[in-house]
C-alpha cells in the first residue's frame, strides 16, 4: 500500500469551526479555516459574459492572496483534501472554488458536509466524502449571476434616474414592496365604526362576571351605531337573564414544531429583539463551537439555514428521555411527535436543535455570552417542547338569554402544562384579552343584570410590517430561502429604502420612489409570484431537473429588452425625492425642518438653504406624555452616546429620565407609564409618586448606587491595581527589548 503524502487536510469556513473539528479529529488531519469565499466575480464589473451564454469570470478576491497560499502549501502537502464547507448551496460553490484554486484532482478532493458539528457526526462524515454536488453549485451560480445581471444593470439606471449611490435587488425590491404596498394600505383605509355592548350579572350568590352580546334569534348580531345600541339597551332592561346553556370540555393545544430558520428569527425578534441578522450571527457561533466547561469546544446546535422540520429518530430519543427524568412520563406523548415539513422546502437538513439536549442552558450559561444563552435557551426550549405532550384547558362556555337577545361568556384553565412547562411561542400582536373566570353557573339559573356598557369602536388598519412578520410573509410567498432572509431585511434597512420605527419598517420617501418606478417599469422584477416561481427554477436546477444557463437565458432576454425600452422612454427623465418633512421647527426661521441623510445618518435641516443653514440632530417623539407638563416627550442622546428620554419644552420644562415610555396609560391615575432600558420584555410601571401602582427608583432593576463604604474599599484596591499594570508594562516591555536585540542580532547574522 502506498504510504500517505502527509496528514489530510480538512478545510472549513472558520477558525472557530476549524478548532472543534480539529478537536474531534485529532493529530492525523490538518484543519484550517478558508474565511469563506475566496473567489467569486469582480466588483468593478458585471463579471459575466452575457454575449458568451453567461460564461462567469471568476477571480480570486482582493486580499485573500496570504490565505490562497497557505492553503496551496498545505493541500499539496496533503494526501486527501476535505472540503468541509457549510451544507448548502453555498458551502458547495464555497468548496467548488477551492478546488479549482488549489488545484485539485477529482480523487484528491473529496466533499463532507456536518449537520452537526459534534463528535460523532464529524467522524462520520469523514469516513463517507463523497464528490462535489454539481447540481447544488450550478443553483447557486445561477442565484449569484441572476442577482448581478439584475442590480450591475438596473442600479446604473437608479443612479441616472433617481439618484447616484442607489442599488436595486432581485429580492430586496419585492421586498420593498411588501413594505411600501402596506403603507399604502394603511393610508388608503377607511375605519368603519361598530359597537360591544357588554352585561354585567350577578348570580344568587353574589358572584359577578362579564357576558359580551352575541346577537338575536340565534345569529350573530353586531350594532354598528350608538341608536342600535340604544335600541337593544332599552328592550333589555324590562327582560329577565337566565342562563340558556352551560359547556364544559377539555380543550388541547400543541406544541410548536421545533425552528427552521425563518422561524428562529421570527421568535428572536419577538422574544429576544434581535435582529435577523444578529440572530444568524449568534446561531452561527452557537453551531461552529464553544467553549464548555469540562467538555471542551462544542457545537451546540444543528445547522441554523434550514426549511425542514425533520428530527432523526436519535435526537426524538434523547428528548424523550430528559423528558422522562425531568418532568415524569405524563409530559412525554405515548408516540414520536413528527412534523411535516411545507411543500416546497428543501428538507436537506433536519430543523435547528441543540446538538445535545442534555446540554440544558442552565449548565453552560456561564460558558456564554447573554446573547449566546439568550438564543440558545430558545432553540433548547423550543426543541424540547415540541418532542411534549399536549397541554390541556378547562374550559367553559355559557350563554345567558334575555328574551330574543343572548349574551355569551367563556373562560379556561390550564388543567394540564404539557409543554407549556417549557416554552409557549410568542405572538405578533401587541395585546390579547384575557379571560376572567366565571363563578359556578347551572342551565336555567336567573341572574340579575347590573350594568349595561356600550362601547364605541372603529376598525384598524393592518399593522406596518416587523422583521418578525416580513420574513413570515417572504417564507409564505416563496420569495427567498432560508439563507437570504436576513441578509435581504439589513439590505432594505441600510439603504435606508426602509426606517424602523421602535420594532415597526416604513417605507422611506426614498423607497416610495424606487418601489413605484419598478413597479411602473419593471414589473415582472417586484412581482411576487414571479419572484417565487424563480425561486422553484432554482430549485429544479437544484435537483438536476433544469440546467442553469438555460434559467438565464429565459430571464435574461425579457428583461433585457424590458430595460432597453425603458432606458429609450425615461430620456430625459429625473424622478425627485420628495422631502420627509418633520414637525420640528427650524430654530432660525421657524419653517418646519425636514430629513436629511448624510455621511454619518440622518439629520434634520432648515428647507430654506441656503439662505438658512441651520441642521440639528433627528430626535425621534415617543408615546406618551411627559408627566410634569403633558408635552410631548423625545428621545434624546446624551454627548456620551447614552440614549435618555426629555420634555420637548426643554428648558422651560426639565423631565428627563433613562426610563422608556411606552404607549399604554396607567389604569390608575391615567399617566403615561415607563419601562426599564434593555433588551427583552420589561413590565411597565408609574412614576406619579401619588398613585398606588408607582413604582420607586430603587425598585426598578437598575445597579444600586456605590455606597460611601464600597468607595472606600475601590479606592484601598486602587494602588494595588497600578501596582500590577506597572508590573505589565515593565515585563512588556522587558520582552519587547529582548525581541529588538535577537532581531538586530539575526541581521548581523
Amino acid at each position: 500500500m502506498a504510504k500517505k503524502a502527509g496528514k489530510d487536510l480538512v478545510i472549513v469556513e472558520s477558525p472557530a469551526k476549524a478548532k472543534t473539528i480539529g478537536k474531534y479529529l485529532g493529530k492525523d488531519y490538518e484543519v484550517k479555516a478558508c474565511m469563506g469565499h475566496l473567489r467569486d466575480l469582480p466588483k468593478s464589473v458585471i463579471g459575466v459574459d452575457v454575449d458568451n451564454d453567461f460564461e462567469p469570470n471568476y477571480r480570486p478576491i482582493k486580499g485573500k492572496e496570504e490565505i490562497i497560499g497557505e492553503l496551496k502549501k498545505a493541500a499539496k502537502a496533503a494526501g486527501t483534501v476535505y472540503l468541509a464547507t457549510d451544507p448548502d448551496r453555498e458551502g458547495e460553490a464555497i468548496s467548488w472554488h477551492l478546488k479549482h484554486l488549489l488545484d485539485l484532482s477529482d480523487a484528491k478532493a473529496r466533499r463532507v458536509t456536518f449537520n452537526e458539528i459534534t463528535n460523532k457526526v464529524v467522524n462520520e462524515s469523514i469516513r463517507a466524502p463523497r464528490d462535489i454536488d454539481q447540481d447544488l453549485v450550478d443553483a447557486q451560480q445561477a442565484r449569484r449571476i441572476l442577482d448581478r445581471i439584475v442590480g450591475y444593470q438596473l442600479s446604473p439606471l437608479l443612479w441616472k434616474k433617481v439618484r447616484r449611490g442607489l442599488s436595486a435587488g432581485r429580492v430586496q425590491s419585492v421586498a420593498m414592496r411588501l413594505v411600501a404596498d402596506r403603507e399604502a394600505e394603511i393610508k388608503s383605509f377607511v375605519p368603519q365604526e361598530y359597537w360591544t355592548l357588554d352585561a354585567l350579572l350577578k348570580t344568587d350568590t353574589g358572584a359577578l362576571f362579564l357576558a359580551h352580546y352575541y346577537g338575536r334569534n340565534g345569529k350573530k348580531y353586531e350594532p354598528v351605531s350608538a341608536d342600535e345600541v340604544e335600541a337593544i339597551r332599552s328592550e333589555l332592561l324590562n327582560l329577565p337573564f337566565a342562563v340558556k346553556s352551560v359547556k364544559r370540555s377539555d380543550k388541547q393545544r400543541s406544541p410548536s414544531p421545533p425552528f427552521t430558520t425563518s422561524t428562529m428569527q421570527q421568535e428572536a425578534s419577538r422574544k429576544l429583539n434581535m435582529t435577523p441578522r444578529r440572530t444568524m450571527a449568534i446561531a452561527q457561533q452557537l453551531y461552529e463551537g464553544v467553549d464548555i466547561t469540562g467538555e471542551g469546544t462544542v457545537g451546540l446546535i444543528t445547522y441554523m439555514r434550514t426549511d425542514s422540520l425533520r428530527i432523526s429518530d436519535e435526537a426524538q430519543a434523547a428528548a424523550r428521555a430528559l423528558i422522562d427524568s425531568r418532568y415524569g412520563k405524563a409530559y412525554r406523548p405515548d408516540s414520536y411527535r413528527n412534523y411535516k415539513t411545507k411543500a416546497g422546502a428543501q428538507d436537506a437538513h433536519e430543523a435547528i436543535r441543540p446538538s445535545d439536549v442534555n446540554l440544558t442552558p442552565e449548565q453552560v450559561k456561564g460558558d456564554l455570552t447573554g446573547e449566546q444563552y439568550r438564543l440558545y435557551r430558545l432553540i433548547w426550549s423550543r426543541f424540547l417542547a415540541s418532542q411534549m405532550s399536549n397541554a390541556v384547558y378547562d374550559s367553559v362556555s355559557v350563554e345567558v338569554a334575555a328574551g330574543e337577545h343572548s349574551f355569551r361568556a367563556s373562560a379556561s384553565q390550564l388543567k394540564f402544562a404539557g409543554y407549556t412547562a417549557v416554552y409557549e411561542e410568542g405572538r405578533d400582536e401587541e395585546k390579547e384579552e384575557k379571560e376572567s373566570p366565571l363563578p359556578e353557573l347551572a342551565e336555567g339559573e336567573v341572574v340579575d343584570l347590573e350594568k349595561l356598557t356600550g362601547e364605541q369602536h372603529f376598525t384598524q388598519p393592518p399593522t406596518r410590517y416587523t422583521d418578525a412578520t416580513l420574513i413570515r410573509t417572504m417564507e409564505e410567498n416563496g420569495i427567498g430561502r432560508p439563507s437570504t432572509y436576513a441578509p435581504t431585511v439589513s439590505t432594505i434597512l441600510d439603504r435606508e429604502y426602509v426606517l424602523k420605527e421602535g420594532k415597526y419598517l416604513r417605507i422611506t420617501p426614498l423607497g416610495d420612489v424606487v418601489t413605484g418606478l419598478m413597479c411602473q417599469r419593471f414589473p415582472d422584477i417586484v412581482d411576487v409570484k414571479f419572484t417565487a416561481r424563480m425561486e422553484q427554477d432554482l430549485d429544479e436546477v437544484e435537483s438536476g431537473d433544469k440546467q442553469w444557463k438555460t434559467l438565464l437565458r429565459e430571464f435574461y432576454g425579457p428583461f433585457a429588452a424590458n430595460l432597453q425600452q425603458v432606458e429609450q422612454d425615461m430620456e430625459g427623465v429625473y424622478l425627485k425625492v420628495p422631502d420627509e418633512v418633520s414637525e420640528e421647527k427650524c430654530d432660525l426661521c421657524g419653517k418646519n425642518m425636514v430629513i436629511k441623510s448624510g455621511r454619518f445618518g440622518r439629520f434634520l435641516a432648515c428647507p430654506g438653504y441656503p439662505e438658512c443653514k441651520f441642521t440639528k440632530p433627528l430626535v425621534v417623539e415617543m408615546p406618551g406624555r411627559c408627566p410634569k407638563c403633558g408635552n410631548r416627550i423625545l428621545k434624546k442622546t446624551s454627548r456620551n452616546g447614552y440614549t435618555y428620554y426629555g420634555c420637548d419644552k426643554f428648558p422651560e420644562c426639565d423631565f428627563m429620565t433613562w426610563d422608556v415610555p411606552v404607549k399604554d396609560d396607567c389604569p390608575s391615575c391615567g399617566q403615561t407609564m415607563f419601562k426599564k432600558s434593555g433588551r427583552g420584555f420589561k413590565k411597565p410601571f408609574c412614576v406619579n409618586p401619588a398613585c398606588e401602582r408607582f413604582l420607586p427608583e430603587d425598585q426598578r432593576g437598575y445597579p444600586k448606587k456605590k455606597t460611601e463604604g464600597s468607595k472606600e474599599k475601590a479606592e484601598e484596591k486602587a494602588p494595588a491595581k497600578k501596582a500590577a499594570a506597572k508590573k505589565t508594562t515593565a515585563k512588556k516591555t522587558t520582552t519587547a527589548k529582548k525581541t529588538t536585540r535577537k532581531a538586530k542580532a539575526e541581521e548581523t547574522k
